[in-house]
């Protein structure tokens, strides 16, 4: 099949276009000279995000009189398009192009230039009714609207996807720590027996973990909700009309229902973008807190029968193709994968964070993109996590008593009646004799068998 061509032009020159796409000279210019990676690795999010404050600006531009009617409704229509889904394949630019995501702003531009045209009744390679630089990049610079971009989409995605996830993951573990409020288990420190707990008191540790996580998550918003439209070039508003700024951050929070502030200092929100860093920030404690109760939950689960066993989890699917009847903590072992996933991406993130030079970040894509992917996989994994394990474990009653009963550590109950190193004294001899702490202590002469039974009550120990 010979691929049709027409040709676009930029200020660089003239270039060949496959015929029917929507993009323009500068994207392809960008498709050609950064073969790097995956086709298309630039979040559609961001795409999203972009259609948004286009659409935002165009009706700025018009309320401030620069811009006509007709071409206003012409930008919005392709905008609304483009956010319903109809032209995702119009973006193909990867996350490796320059720093301050150029390309992909002229690629939505190209976009919404190309197909005004069409929706005009015009032809791709007659003259365009609709500028990419001059009408819908009107009043704008790559350098305000990527930011804008990135702080809509980021946004959107943790008010919309993560935060609700992680709301629901503290309502089960609230009401497991409910349920489970009267098992008295073991407890342990360095992997080793302890003192004993309730099951629920252990649970409401994971509780506590989560609420502040998403607490952490919640406070990092109010930055994040600051948008660098109306910066332009460096931040001064060169070229962008007198209250642009402001007008463009009231659509884009009707067009989004978002809250959505204009930043009180433009230089910082395009030279800087700490709101990335104190919000990836918080998703990387979440990420670390959801390790941890993943990897307690499979150690608790462990066995069914050779192992810690104290709680059952769901069998969702058999686990091994060699053993038969085995069942693994898959639930966990994904949330864990996704939790060191987001830990390396918060590198990237505090790495990106380092490169504003001057007036300008250059590592938005990259910042862009892991944080958007933190977000999304988080929030997918902990949905999955709560949906197919955490609300379906069972406390193994059975299991708990026994562990408990054997354990030495319920000889801390004497230190207070006969001192620590008699104490010390029946816990080595019973794990040395495979007898109990009971027989020890009253075979010694340290308590008599009302005041151990008296004394050594798990009851009085949590």
């Amino acid at each position: 099949m010979i691929m049709k061509f027409r040709t676009e032009k930029d200020t660089i020159g003239s270039i060949k276009v496959p015929f029917d796409c929507l993009w323009g000279a500068q994207t392809q210019r960008s498709i050609e000279n950064f073969k790097i990676g995956k086709a298309g690795s630039m979040p559609l999010e961001i795409v999203y995000a972009f259609a948004v404050l286009k659409k935002a600006a165009a009706h700025t531009n018009h309320d401030l009189g620069i811009l006509s009617l007709t071409k206003r409704d012409l930008i919005s229509k392709v905008c609304d398009e483009i956010l319903s889904g109809k032209h995702d394949n119009q973006f193909p630019l990867v996350i490796w192009q320059t720093g301050s995501g150029t390309q992909t702003n002229m690629n939505v531009n190209e976009v919404i230039s190309n197909r005004g045209q069409i929706i005009a009744g015009k032809k791709l390679d007659e003259n365009k009714i609709l500028s990419p630089n001059d009408d819908v990049n009107m009043s704008q610079s790559s350098n305000d609207t990527f930011p804008t971009a990135m702080h809509i989409a980021t946004y959107k995605i943790i008010v919309e996807n993560t935060i609700p996830v992680f709301e629901e993951l503290k309502k089960t573990l609230l009401d497991k720590t409910k349920e489970f409020e009267r098992i008295i288990k073991i407890g342990r420190t360095h992997m080793m027996d302890a003192t004993p707990l309730t099951l629920g008191q252990e649970f409401s540790g994971y509780h506590s973990q989560v609420e502040k996580g998403v607490q952490s998550l919640k406070n990092s918003l109010s930055h994040l909700s600051e948008l660098a439209i109306g910066a332009t070039a460096v931040g001064t508003g060169l070229n962008s009309p007198k209250g642009y700024a402001n007008i463009s951050v009231k659509y884009i929070s009707k067009f989004t229902n978002l809250n959505f502030i204009s930043a009180n200092n433009k230089f910082g929100s395009i030279a800087a973008h700490d709101a990335l860093i104190e919000t990836h920030s918080a998703l990387k404690l979440l990420a670390n807190s959801c390790n941890k109760i993943a990897n307690d939950i499979r150690i608790m689960a462990s066995g069914p029968r050779s192992g810690i066993g104290e709680i059952n989890i769901p069998s969702n699917e058999p686990g091994s193709s060699i053993m038969p009847g085995k069942v693994n903590p898959t639930q966990c072992e994904a949330l864990t994968m996704v939790c060191a996933q987001v830990i390396g991406n918060d590198v990237s993130v505090t790495l990106g964070g380092m490169q504003g030079h001057f007036e300008l970040n250059v590592f938005k894509p990259l910042m862009a993109s892991n944080l958007i992917e933190s977000a999304s996989l988080l929030g997918d994994a902990v949905k999955s996590f709560n949906k197919n394990c955490l609300v379906g474990i069972k406390a193994n009653e059975k299991r708990i008593n026994e562990l408990l009963k054997n354990s030495l550590m319920l000889v801390t109950a004497l230190n207070k009646k006969i001192g620590y190193y008699k104490s010390a004294e029946i816990a080595n001899n019973a794990f040395k004799n495979g007898s109990t702490l009971r027989e020890e202590a009253i075979k010694l002469g340290y308590v008599s068998e009302s005041e151990f039974d008296k004394w050594v009550d798990v009851k009085k120990m949590i």
